[in-house]
This record gives structure tokens, C-alpha cells and sequence, in this order.
């Protein structure tokens, strides 16, 4: 097996960001060094609770959680509940977190990180608005270099659902979405086009249940009410779960195709503010630094999550057998 990707996950959870941490920790190729949270989905305490309360659910509480940015660089503060309900993570019972996130900034977590590691190991994975990762390159330029790569869910080369072009993690702060997309980093943009096609069917959802594991039925309540508010709000039958793409991507490229195209971010039309605009006019040249994520392969996807929901189960059923031995021969 190669060596496992060593991502920064940078998100605001959120019912899809949940399943990006799920598949983050149950596949052997991506090593997670952290989470940081960024205001997004809804209010920074909230999404960072939803973290911690995630992790207790994955049985990974080890793993760090960096409360970052709360609020856009310039623009007012934007939630979604009416996509992710009142705590980020409706339709389903969250444990309580049995720790405090870290008192480290969330940004200087990601510029501390990617200072000590050796150059073109990390990867920054964005799953909400990119607040944190552009003040992270504006107060350490030298980051941007050392960054293997950059990920972004987010922006859509057709589609918006936000407004009618721009997708929520750019137009809740296109200003931190423009630092980013034109840094000189590579990145990745996986947007609505791909993550359109990533929908928790029925038959999905059957899978998981088959798992017969609490993760599983945590992933099941999850997706019940994302169904309902994207069959309110946006038109879906099923939910997209757009926020794991990301990470599938990086587990294996094959399942997740990718196009070479400039990118920037609109910040001053008067109805396209936070459009993200890919030139499709001419083959990009050979220095461009942008792709797109085009076309899913929605099998394989979602093996992945699968998988790694019933890794994660049973990892977290040994370590519960193996904490009532241990106390049974403690009592003995």
C-alpha cells in the first residue's frame, strides 16, 4: 500500500462534513492530523461541537479539533439551517463530547502544522467556507509552497445552489475563496457538478444499515433528515452527501475524474458574486494549477463509505469488548 495521505481537515459540520470525517478515519490511506471548524453551516460553536460529537460517535477521540474563524472576512455571518437544522447535525441524537476542542487557533493549528512537516506532505482538505485557509496563507506565505495540495468542496464550473451561479462555501466568503483559488498552491475544485451525483439513495442507506452498528444508524438518521431538507429546499429525491468527495478523492483518484482548468472566484457582479468561473475555452496550459472534479463514479464512492463505517463500527465494538475483559478481570 502507498503512504497514507496526511490531510488537515478544514469543515463546519454539518450532515456531509460527518460523513467526510467517517471516510477520513475508516480507509488506511488518508492519516487525519487534525480538524480544524470554520463559521459556516452554522455558528462556530455549534459546528465545532458537532466535531468533537462526531469523533465520540467514530470512536476517534484523539484525533485534535481546532476551533478556527467564525465569521467571514468581511461579509456578515450566513448560516444554513435550513439545510442542516439548528445544531449542524439535526436528526439524530448527538453524544456529548468528553473533551474541549484545543485552545490553538484553528489557523495557526494549519500554518503550525504545515511549517514542521517536510515540504509536499500535507494536504488541506475545505469542506466549508475558506476563511481559515486564506488567513492561514496570509499570515504565513510560506505555507503555500509546503502545501502538497489544496481541496475544496465548493463552487460548481455549471451549477450554483446558493443563488443561481454561486455555491454556499464560496459565497459565504467569496473574499477568502478568491485568496485561495489564486494562490499558487494546487487545487482541486470539487464542486456541485460532482458532488450532484453523490446521492445517499435508498439502497445506500440499506447498506449501512446492514452494518447493524450505532455509526451506521447514526449515518441513517443523519441522511433521513438531509433527504427531507433537500427535498424541501433544493428539489432532491435523495440527499448529496458533497463533502466526502473530497476524500474519496484522495483515497483513490480513479473514482473521482478531474479536468486541468484556470479557476477564479467573482467577487463584484451585481447577481454572480461568489461564481466560481472556469475558462473552458482552450486546453489549459501545461503551469495551470486548477482542476475540477467532473464525473463520479457512485459505486465505488460509496463502497468507500461503506467500508469505512463498518471499519470504524467494528474497531469501535473490539474496543468496547475489550474494555468489559478488562474490567470483568479487574473485578475478579
Amino acid at each position: 500500500m502507498s503512504e497514507s495521505r496526511r490531510i488537515i481537515l478544514d469543515c463546519d459540520p454539518g450532515h456531509d462534513d460527518a460523513v467526510a470525517i467517517m471516510l477520513a478515519l475508516g480507509n488506511p490511506a488518508i492519516e487525519l492530523l487534525g480538524i480544524t471548524t470554520v463559521g459556516g453551516n452554522q455558528t462556530l460553536d455549534k459546528i465545532t461541537r458537532n466535531a468533537l460529537s462526531v469523533l465520540v460517535m467514530c470512536g476517534r477521540e484523539d484525533v485534535p479539533v481546532h476551533a478556527g474563524a467564525h465569521r467571514p472576512l468581511v461579509r456578515r455571518v450566513e448560516v444554513a439551517p435550513e439545510i442542516h437544522g439548528e445544531s449542524g447535525l439535526d436528526g439524530v441524537e448527538l453524544p456529548e463530547p468528553s473533551r474541549s476542542a484545543q485552545e490553538t487557533h484553528g489557523v495557526r493549528f494549519i500554518i503550525d502544522q504545515v511549517m514542521a512537516a517536510e515540504p509536499g506532505t500535507i494536504t488541506l482538505v475545505a469542506t466549508g467556507p475558506l476563511t481559515n485557509l486564506a488567513l492561514a496563507a496570509r499570515l504565513e506565505p510560506r505555507i503555500v509552497e509546503r502545501v502538497r495540495e489544496v481541496v475544496v468542496m465548493g463552487g460548481g464550473y455549471h451549477e450554483g445552489n446558493w443563488t443561481a451561479v454561486a455555491e454556499f462555501n464560496i459565497w459565504v466568503d467569496p473574499e477568502a475563496a478568491a485568496i485561495v483559488f489564486d494562490e499558487a498552491w494546487p487545487l482541486t475544485m470539487v464542486g456541485l457538478d460532482l458532488t450532484h451525483q453523490a446521492l445517499a439513495t435508498a439502497e445506500v442507506e440499506e447498506r449501512v444499515r446492514e452494518v447493524d452498528s450505532p455509526l451506521g444508524e447514526f449515518f441513517i438518521g443523519l441522511m433521513g433528515f438531509f433527504r427531507t431538507a433537500y427535498q424541501e429546499h433544493q428539489g432532491f429525491d435523495d440527499p448529496p452527501v458533497h463533502d466526502a468527495c473530497t476524500i474519496a478523492y484522495l483515497i483513490d483518484p480513479a473514482i473521482v475524474e478531474t479536468t486541468r482548468v484556470p479557476l477564479t472566484v467573482e467577487l463584484r457582479g451585481e447577481h454572480t458574486v461568489g461564481m466560481t468561473v472556469a475558462d473552458f475555452r482552450r486546453p489549459a496550459a501545461d503551469d495551470c494549477r486548477h482542476q475540477v472534479a467532473t464525473t463520479l463514479d457512485h459505486g465505488g464512492f460509496w463502497d468507500l463509505v461503506v467500508e469505512a463505517i463498518s471499519v470504524l463500527s467494528a474497531a469501535s465494538a473490539s474496543g468496547s469488548a475489550a474494555g468489559s475483559a478488562a474490567d470483568s478481570g479487574a473485578e475478579a
